[in-house]
């Protein structure tokens, strides 16, 4: 929302509140519990265990927001909620990523305060909150969820590198950090003679073969369990893949370089930041609030990530931009550079 008036501004103080209200209902599952028959405020009350009163306010936030419309009846989803929610993601991927978003919010509480921190904002306010991949190794059911909602949210993204790359000549791929092998189960379909191995942490790649199974494609993809920041990386490949992984490195591309067959390929495929210390509107929340966890926090660039391949021993850099289905969630695949480069 760009406010034009005092009110709109006003509004946008206030948009914690539908954000918030948006979230519960997500948490709760209030849109898939009026999805087959409209429910007066009463019967969400006792439903979700929510005193009355109270529950009458939260819903009208959300009439508010547009998500949720009042009838003769009772209250049931809008047509927005129909096709952006209801329509798109499952219930526990929304339910995860409204979680997810309800444990970033301390770090924007008094961010007049928190900006002036020199150092990190989140130790200010306490024990800084542990990095997704640290949850997720401790943890082996939130990264089976947590993989499940990437899977989801990467398919119009890995049907349409699926439809733009050219994996000519390519028998084995390295998936680097591919998590569900969402991206790598796409080529697989797209490419009958392609095996892949997608490398990411135990837990991930645990969920991962469980999908891959679903697709009846596990014969034909590897999850190999590692920190590719730190352990050994598989050998052999015509191809290695790093698709939002945003994690870039000298030390990294060299392995990656060393895992390559010779004139092998390494794609990398991301939103990056336009120039340095910018950051693309799909990623701005994630780099204010990588800034608020370290002050010289930047979000890498295309330049930067080339100089890197160079001095790693990459050859023959190529970059282009990958055209977006109209269908496809900005926020996710929007924006997308490719960069390819030769071992």
């Amino acid at each position: 929302m760009k406010p034009t008036n005092a009110d709109e501004v006003l509004d946008l103080l206030d948009a914690a509140f539908p954000a918030a209200a948006l979230g519960a209902a997500l948490e709760l599952g209030l849109f898939w519990l009026l999805e087959t028959r409209p429910l007066e405020a009463k019967e969400v009350a006792h439903e979700l265990g929510i005193p009355a009163g109270r529950c009458r306010y939260w819903l009208q936030l959300l009439c508010g927001a547009g998500l949720v419309n009042e009838g003769p009846d009772g209250f049931s989803p809008s047509s927005t909620a129909r096709s952006a929610i209801l329509g798109t993601n499952s219930q526990d991927s929304w339910a995860l990523l409204a979680s997810e978003a309800r444990e970033r919010l301390p770090g924007l509480c008094d961010l007049a305060c928190r900006l002036r921190e020199p150092d990190s904002a989140w130790e200010a306010i306490g024990p800084t909150p542990r990095m997704y991949v640290e949850q997720m190794c401790e943890d082996a059911e939130r990264a089976r969820r947590f993989t499940r909602m990437l899977y989801e949210l990467h398919q119009p993204l890995a049907d349409e590198l699926a439809d733009c790359l050219d994996l000519g000549g390519v028998d084995r791929l390295m998936d680097l950090g591919g998590g569900s092998g969402a991206v790598s189960l796409a080529l697989l379909r797209r490419y009958p003679r392609l095996s892949a191995t997608v490398v990411d942490i135990a837990n991930v790649c645990a969920a991962g073969r469980e999908i891959a199974a679903e697709h009846s494609l596990e014969d034909r993809v590897t999850y190999h369990a590692a920190d590719f920041l730190r352990d050994e990386l598989p050998s052999g490949f015509d191809m290695a893949l790093e698709c939002d992984v945003n994690v870039y490195n000298v030390p990294l591309f060299k392995r990656v370089r060393d895992s390559l067959n010779d004139s092998g390929r390494f794609v990398i495929v991301d939103q990056l930041a336009p120039a340095e210390g910018v950051a693309p509107a799909a990623r701005l929340h994630w780099a204010l609030e990588g800034s608020l966890r370290i002050p010289s926090f930047q979000l890498p660039t295309a330049a930067m990530i080339r100089n890197q391949l160079r001095e790693a021993g990459f050859r023959d850099l190529t970059e282009s931009n990958l055209p977006s289905a109209p269908s496809s969630c900005s926020r996710i695949s929007g924006g997308m550079v490719v960069i390819e480069a030769h071992s």
